[in-house]
């Protein structure tokens, strides 16, 4: 493996010995997720998973060191390293190795939260060697001797967002003094060579060939255009601007409005989206890639990996009232989740090979990714109450051109709200047009709950006219 470069206040060596090892095929997620950091190039690091959290009381280093040593020998994922070999995606786990780890020392808890948010910073922009070292970064700041900040970094070819916090809830238990065998013991999980395994078995492979099945025929019979494009070719230095929507008030309606259109609150989300992008580009029918977690058994719930896939979602036809168009997406929401797991690259060279044969296929460059963690709830490290917050819309940044999206908005769980952030093509949306997409969103979410109606201003603003409650 490839030792960091970097040179921190000091750098210690966390041995693992003895773990399981073994080498096989690449994992769905694996794959899609090489692919694409392969496509980002020097833009890779963008995809890195992050965190940086206060330890107290304090932790004695050697107590967080063992933590650390034993979160990767409880989960593969973290010492899984990818190699491409004759035209294939091999993962490599290693039995054992040495990670460095860095250790800075600060005179104050102020001054170690400022190290860890400057230590993470600079473990989160440098891409991963993703043939030649682990995909973890560990960091400590110490204060008066004891741990009082943890900086970790992982490659998203090791985890997705909800693997991510599996690990910072396991280490916590690790550092409480739980072992790797104790936590095992307690619960099952998928490690990556056995997914890969039962991916390649003859189940697994219908389930792919059913998914692709599923992608080449929406794409055949889905809408050509959701927002119309100006003539000319686009300027390939463009930007895309963020938008930002802090709703605690969506955080409170979601729920409500779930159980009075008696279905699932992504679902409710998603046909809002659903319907304010139909307004937008003036159309009935939709289509979008929705990030799926894919954690629908047990064993995929605890498991630290990358599961995230695509799935497509294709709304023939949006209705009238909302509460219809909420139960047309539900089955649409259920065919995407069961066909997002799937050989990305085979369904690359499918569509490909489509486009080369002159197919025209329906626009699929609208991306939904609801990142809110079902379980979250039922996890030892749950936020408790949440301290007040305002309502904001913000636009914060613009980004580089994405390939192949057009509209691209997470959903996030944040204390006591809801953030909808949303990265737009500049040449399809404006700022203005982007605000009334998120506020419309949200609104129609207050509707169904019966938490007002509100006017929109061309700035994006709320003006409550009706201050009805549920």
């Amino acid at each position: 493996m490839n030792a960091s470069s970097e040179q921190p206040d000091s750098t210690t060596e966390l041995t693992v010995r003895a773990a399981r090892g073994g080498r096989g095929p690449a994992t769905w997620g694996q794959r899609a997720v090489h692919a694409a950091l392969v496509a980002l190039g020097p833009d890779a690091p963008r995809y890195n998973l992050r965190t940086a959290a206060p330890v107290e009381p304090g932790l004695p280093p050697e107590t967080a060191l063992r933590a650390f040593a034993e979160l990767l020998h409880l989960h593969d994922a973290l010492r899984t390293r990818l190699v491409e070999e004759d035209g294939d995606l091999v993962q490599d786990v290693d039995a054992g190795g040495v990670l460095p780890v860095a250790v800075l020392r600060r005179a104050s808890a102020e001054l170690a939260a400022g190290a860890a948010a400057e230590l993470l910073a600079r473990f989160a922009a440098r891409p991963f060697d993703l043939p030649g070292e682990w995909p973890v970064r560990l960091g400590l700041v110490l204060v008066d001797g004891l741990v009082r900040q943890v900086v970790l970094v992982l490659s998203h070819t090791a985890s997705d967002g909800w693997g991510m916090r599996r690990a910072v809830r396991d280490l916590t238990l690790l550092a409480a003094g739980r072992s790797a065998d104790d936590l095992r013991a307690e619960r099952a999980f998928a490690q990556p060579l056995e997914e890969a395994a039962e991916q390649d078995s003859p189940r697994g492979r219908r389930r792919d060939a059913a998914a692709r099945r599923h992608w080449r025929d929406r794409l055949g019979s889905g809408p050509r255009v959701q927002l119309p494009r100006p003539d000319g070719e686009p300027d390939p230095a463009r930007r895309f601007p963020l938008a930002v929507l802090r709703s605690p008030e969506l955080a409170a309606a979601l729920p409500v409005a779930a159980a009075r259109l008696r279905t699932g609150d992504a679902t409710v989300l998603l046909a809002a989206a659903a319907t304010e992008l139909g307004r937008l580009g003036g159309q009935r029918e939709l289509l979008f890639q929705v990030v799926v977690g894919n954690r629908f058994t047990g064993q995929a719930a605890e498991a630290v990996t990358t599961l995230a896939q695509e799935g497509l979602f294709h709304l023939p036809e949006l209705a009238e009232e909302f509460a219809e168009t909420v139960r047309r997406c539900q089955g649409p929401a259920l065919a995407a989740y069961r066909h997002s797991g799937y050989h990305k690259p085979r369904l690359d060279a499918e569509l490909a090979a489509l486009r080369a044969g002159g197919a025209e296929l329906a626009d699929h460059s609208v991306i939904w990714n609801d990142t809110r963690d079902p379980l979250a709830a039922s996890m030892p490290d749950g936020i408790g109450e949440a301290p007040p917050v305002e309502r904001e819309l913000s636009f914060p940044d613009t980004f580089p051109a994405r390939p192949g999206a057009s509209v691209a908005v997470d959903v996030v769980a944040v204390p006591g709200a809801i953030e909808l952030l949303m990265v737009a093509d500049g040449a399809l949306l404006d700022r203005a047009r982007m605000a009334r997409f998120l506020c419309g969103v949200e609104q129609l979410v207050l509707d169904a709950a019966g938490a007002g109606q509100a006017s929109v201003d061309a700035d994006g603003r709320r003006e409550s006219v009706d201050s009805r409650r549920p």
